[in-house]
Protein backbone atom coordinates (compact mmCIF):
# COMPACT_ATOMS: atom_id res chain seq x y z
CA UNK A 1 0.00 0.00 0.00
CA UNK A 2 2.70 2.88 1.00
CA UNK A 3 4.56 1.79 -2.37
CA UNK A 4 1.02 2.17 -4.22
CA UNK A 5 0.41 5.76 -2.17
CA UNK A 6 4.05 6.66 -3.12
CA UNK A 7 4.05 6.31 -7.30
CA UNK A 8 0.22 6.38 -8.11
CA UNK A 9 -2.17 8.37 -8.52
CA UNK A 10 -4.63 10.42 -5.73
CA UNK A 11 -7.37 7.91 -5.38
CA UNK A 12 -10.60 9.11 -7.32
CA UNK A 13 -13.93 8.89 -6.19
CA UNK A 14 -16.43 8.12 -9.66
CA UNK A 15 -15.49 6.74 -12.40
CA UNK A 16 -16.73 10.32 -13.91
CA UNK A 17 -13.38 11.67 -12.32
CA UNK A 18 -11.32 8.51 -13.79
CA UNK A 19 -12.13 10.38 -17.23
CA UNK A 20 -10.30 13.55 -16.26
CA UNK A 21 -7.00 11.29 -15.47
CA UNK A 22 -7.03 9.47 -18.44
CA UNK A 23 -3.49 11.47 -19.12
CA UNK A 24 -2.06 10.30 -16.15
CA UNK A 25 -3.43 6.44 -17.04
CA UNK A 26 -2.71 3.50 -19.62
CA UNK A 27 -5.91 2.37 -20.84
CA UNK A 28 -5.73 -2.04 -21.01
CA UNK A 29 -7.94 -4.49 -22.97
CA UNK A 30 -7.94 -7.78 -24.00
CA UNK A 31 -4.50 -8.50 -26.63
CA UNK A 32 -2.06 -10.96 -27.35
CA UNK A 33 -0.99 -11.42 -23.97
CA UNK A 34 -3.56 -11.60 -21.62
CA UNK A 35 -7.76 -10.73 -21.24
CA UNK A 36 -9.29 -8.59 -19.91
CA UNK A 37 -12.55 -10.19 -17.57
CA UNK A 38 -15.78 -8.19 -17.92
CA UNK A 39 -14.58 -5.52 -14.87
CA UNK A 40 -17.70 -5.14 -12.46
CA UNK A 41 -16.75 -3.37 -9.70
CA UNK A 42 -13.45 -1.58 -11.42
CA UNK A 43 -12.05 0.03 -14.46
CA UNK A 44 -9.22 -1.15 -17.13
CA UNK A 45 -6.64 2.07 -16.39
CA UNK A 46 -3.44 1.28 -14.65
CA UNK A 47 -0.29 3.71 -14.37
CA UNK A 48 2.94 3.10 -17.00
CA UNK A 49 4.65 1.23 -14.91
CA UNK A 50 1.81 -1.25 -14.03
CA UNK A 51 0.94 -1.77 -17.51
CA UNK A 52 4.04 -2.54 -18.57
CA UNK A 53 4.60 -5.12 -15.38
CA UNK A 54 0.97 -6.74 -17.07
CA UNK A 55 3.05 -6.62 -20.21
CA UNK A 56 5.91 -8.40 -18.91
CA UNK A 57 3.80 -10.93 -17.17
CA UNK A 58 1.71 -12.01 -19.87
CA UNK A 59 5.18 -12.53 -22.33
CA UNK A 60 6.92 -14.35 -19.61
CA UNK A 61 3.87 -16.66 -18.98
CA UNK A 62 3.53 -17.23 -23.09
CA UNK A 63 7.06 -17.77 -23.31
CA UNK A 64 7.19 -20.15 -19.73
CA UNK A 65 4.79 -22.53 -21.34
CA UNK A 66 6.57 -22.45 -24.61
CA UNK A 67 10.19 -23.61 -22.91
CA UNK A 68 7.74 -26.57 -20.71
CA UNK A 69 6.20 -27.78 -23.87
CA UNK A 70 3.04 -26.77 -23.32
CA UNK A 71 0.10 -25.08 -25.68
CA UNK A 72 0.13 -21.24 -24.91
CA UNK A 73 -2.71 -19.69 -22.90
CA UNK A 74 -3.66 -16.09 -21.75
CA UNK A 75 -3.94 -14.67 -18.06
CA UNK A 76 -6.89 -13.17 -17.11
CA UNK A 77 -6.83 -9.84 -15.39
CA UNK A 78 -10.29 -9.88 -12.53
CA UNK A 79 -9.53 -6.22 -11.00
CA UNK A 80 -7.88 -3.05 -12.13
CA UNK A 81 -8.40 0.32 -11.02
CA UNK A 82 -11.32 1.29 -8.44
CA UNK A 83 -13.04 4.66 -7.47
CA UNK A 84 -14.13 4.72 -4.54
CA UNK A 85 -17.70 4.10 -5.71
CA UNK A 86 -16.71 0.90 -6.66
CA UNK A 87 -14.94 -0.20 -3.35
CA UNK A 88 -18.28 0.94 -1.78
CA UNK A 89 -20.41 -1.28 -4.10
CA UNK A 90 -17.76 -4.52 -3.56
CA UNK A 91 -17.94 -4.16 0.31
CA UNK A 92 -20.94 -5.41 -0.09
CA UNK A 93 -20.83 -8.63 -1.39
CA UNK A 94 -16.94 -9.11 -0.84
CA UNK A 95 -15.78 -8.70 2.83
CA UNK A 96 -11.89 -8.82 1.28
CA UNK A 97 -12.28 -5.79 -0.17
CA UNK A 98 -10.47 -2.76 1.90
CA UNK A 99 -11.33 0.39 2.55
CA UNK A 100 -7.96 1.56 1.59
CA UNK A 101 -7.24 -0.44 -1.39
CA UNK A 102 -3.87 -0.41 -3.05
CA UNK A 103 -6.82 -0.38 -6.18
CA UNK A 104 -7.06 3.24 -5.91
CA UNK A 105 -3.62 4.06 -6.76
CA UNK A 106 -3.58 2.87 -10.56
CA UNK A 107 -0.88 0.59 -9.17
CA UNK A 108 -2.37 -2.79 -8.80
CA UNK A 109 -4.32 -5.11 -10.58
CA UNK A 110 -5.57 -8.95 -10.01
CA UNK A 111 -4.77 -12.37 -11.95
CA UNK A 112 -6.68 -15.36 -11.58
CA UNK A 113 -4.71 -17.96 -10.72
CA UNK A 114 -8.15 -20.29 -11.01
CA UNK A 115 -9.13 -19.78 -14.86
CA UNK A 116 -7.17 -18.84 -17.90
CA UNK A 117 -8.63 -18.47 -21.41
CA UNK A 118 -8.47 -21.80 -22.58
CA UNK A 119 -8.04 -24.12 -20.15
CA UNK A 120 -7.52 -24.01 -16.46
CA UNK A 121 -5.55 -27.10 -14.42
CA UNK A 122 -2.32 -26.23 -11.55
CA UNK A 123 0.07 -26.66 -13.83
CA UNK A 124 -0.40 -23.45 -15.27
CA UNK A 125 -1.07 -22.37 -11.60
CA UNK A 126 2.62 -23.30 -11.05
CA UNK A 127 3.52 -21.79 -14.44
CA UNK A 128 2.46 -18.35 -13.46
CA UNK A 129 3.75 -18.32 -10.08
CA UNK A 130 6.85 -19.46 -11.18
CA UNK A 131 6.87 -16.10 -13.37
CA UNK A 132 5.49 -13.84 -10.83
CA UNK A 133 7.80 -15.16 -8.42
CA UNK A 134 10.95 -14.27 -10.46
CA UNK A 135 9.44 -10.87 -11.13
CA UNK A 136 9.03 -10.49 -7.05
CA UNK A 137 12.77 -11.55 -6.63
CA UNK A 138 13.71 -9.05 -8.99
CA UNK A 139 12.34 -6.25 -7.27
CA UNK A 140 9.52 -5.61 -9.62
CA UNK A 141 6.54 -6.16 -8.24
CA UNK A 142 4.39 -7.29 -4.70
CA UNK A 143 2.54 -10.19 -4.71
CA UNK A 144 -0.50 -11.18 -2.28
CA UNK A 145 -1.72 -14.71 -3.36
CA UNK A 146 -5.48 -14.41 -2.52
CA UNK A 147 -7.01 -17.91 -1.73
CA UNK A 148 -10.74 -16.76 -1.54
CA UNK A 149 -11.00 -14.67 -4.18
CA UNK A 150 -8.75 -17.38 -6.74
CA UNK A 151 -6.16 -14.42 -7.89
CA UNK A 152 -2.77 -12.78 -7.19
CA UNK A 153 -3.31 -9.10 -6.15
CA UNK A 154 -0.10 -7.69 -7.64
CA UNK A 155 1.17 -4.21 -7.18
CA UNK A 156 3.94 -2.50 -9.47
CA UNK A 157 7.53 -1.39 -7.70
CA UNK A 158 8.03 1.00 -11.14
CA UNK A 159 6.68 4.32 -11.95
Amino acid sequence: LNVAQAIGITPIASRKEAEHMKEKLQHIETNDLYVVDSLTHSIPYLIKGAAQLLDTIGTNFLDSLTAKGLNPNKIIVTSVLRTEDDVKRLRRRNGNASVNSAHFYGTTFDVSWKRFKKVSSDTLKLVLSEVLRDLRKADKCYIKYELKQGCFHITTRGK
